[in-house]
């Protein structure tokens, strides 16, 4: 069976194949999902509205928002239709736009992530250069960029898969297109694609999370050489926040990818999937607003 007239159409078996649990995922999606779109609205009407937020790090922050909305939006609808009708196939051209979307995500929220420890680094470790390594012209610049590099990582990813018979199976072991397990159902020659994808990983991954090892290593160094408690403690706190997200986010992701192939479990891998594209999502906005007490301050004012 080809693919060449985009008429095929895929088969999600879902984060669970039993017929019991049904109904409660469905439910629990949909509470997730409403969660964290609510919440990560908000976060970025709140950043918009309020004149004290106009800050770099919390542009980056209503930037994360939009990416949050962007990953959840992309998996959750379709997952929750084929929970409810369960009908869980997926046309071609879907399948492509759903990869297309999730990967620009992914790749996005691993760079803005980093970008905003390095955001942490100036104004903590170097105060009195941060305005003007952190200018309104230079946010915007790194922030288009980041959007730019995850369009384009995208595209040359879905453009390379696009071409792909798929002449086997067509039922995908997972609850949405990822990249991986569509790439394991073609009969044609995927090292390209393969071998692409692993170099994303370790530019875009693993050097994200380099920079942000050594920025955080900056920042605790910086932070130990405070005298006062209460200096430490207020430095610490402008921080705190995003470590929570970096810590959460990067332990799934890596959970993911980097392990043996031999203990690879397909159930476990959906859980962790899910996990840091829909679960932690809807959290970034809850540990932000409670964590926070500008965006604190700022939500109740928008809300009155």
């Amino acid at each position: 069976m080809k693919n060449q007239s985009m008429e095929i159409e895929f088969i999600l078996v879902g984060i669970s194949s039993l017929p019991e649990l049904r109904l409660f995922l469905l439910v629990s999606f949909l509470c997730i999902y409403i969660t964290a779109v609510a919440g990560n609205s908000l976060i970025f009407f709140t950043i918009y509205a309020s004149q004290q937020l106009h800050t770099p790090m919390y542009f980056f922050l209503g930037n994360l928002s939009v990416i949050d909305l962007l990953c959840t939006s992309t998996i959750v609808p379709k997952m929750l239709v084929n929970l409810f009708s369960q009908k869980t196939a997926i046309s071609f051209a879907g399948c492509m736009a759903q990869m297309y979307m999730f990967t620009w995500a992914l790749v996005s929220e691993a760079l803005l992530l980093a970008l905003m420890a390095f955001d942490r680094y100036a104004a903590i470790c170097h105060p009195l250069h941060y305005p003007m390594v952190m200018s309104s012209h230079v946010c915007l610049g790194m922030a288009g960029s980041i959007w730019a590099i995850g369009i384009s990582n995208s595209a040359v990813h879905t453009s390379l898969a696009v071409p792909l018979s798929f002449c086997k199976s067509l039922v995908i072991d997972h609850f949405f297109c990822e990249l991986p397990p569509v790439l394991k159902l073609s009969c044609s020659d995927t090292r390209l694609n393969e071998a692409l994808a692993f170099c994303a990983d370790a530019i875009f991954g693993v050097g994200s999370c380099s920079l942000i090892l050594v920025s955080y290593g900056c920042i605790i160094r910086t932070i130990l050489r405070i005298r006062s408690s209460e200096g430490k403690k207020k430095a610490f706190s402008t921080c705190s926040s995003h470590l929570t997200v970096v810590s959460l986010y990067y332990s799934t992701v890596i959970y993911t990818y980097i392990r043996p192939t031999s203990k690879l479990s397909l159930e476990r891998d959906k859980i962790i999937t899910a996990l840091y594209s829909v679960i932690i999502p809807m959290f970034n906005p809850i540990i932000y607003s409670f964590r926070n007490r500008e965006v604190k301050g700022a939500l109740q004012k928008l809300l009155e």
